[in-house]
């Protein structure tokens, strides 16, 4: 199991939401447009007022039976990139995160997401 800690930073200042639905509407979001490639065994996080930390938890590739359908286990992206990766589709197909949050660090932004 990999454990990754990546950080989605607000376009605003948190607005009048509770912050566990938010979190819930978040971790909605990700389960939504998960696919099985990004491995996402479960989702938890905090929301304070700047930004909205994710601790996602994906099952490794040399544990995971279902892993890459035969490919070697160091052809699989890192935990990292398979996190950003879901991060980012989300961002882009959810008009809630793109609406509330800032796309999510690229190493072509230079932003750090977490």
């Amino acid at each position: 199991m990999d454990i990754v800690l990546i950080s989605l930073e607000r376009r605003h200042r948190r607005a009048e939401v509770e912050p566990a639905a938010e979190l819930a509407e978040v971790i909605d979001t990700l389960w939504a447009h998960a696919v099985p490639a990004d491995r996402l065994e479960h989702a938890g996080g905090r929301a304070d007022a700047e930004r909205l930390d994710l601790v996602l938890y994906l099952r490794t590739p040399t544990t995971d039976p279902d892993a890459a359908l035969g490919a070697a286990p160091d052809a699989m992206p890192s935990a990292e990139r398979r996190a950003a990766q879901l991060l980012t589709r989300c961002h882009r197909a959810s008009s809630l995160l793109n609406g509330r949050y800032l796309p999510p660090a690229t190493e072509s932004t230079g932003r750090t997401s977490a």
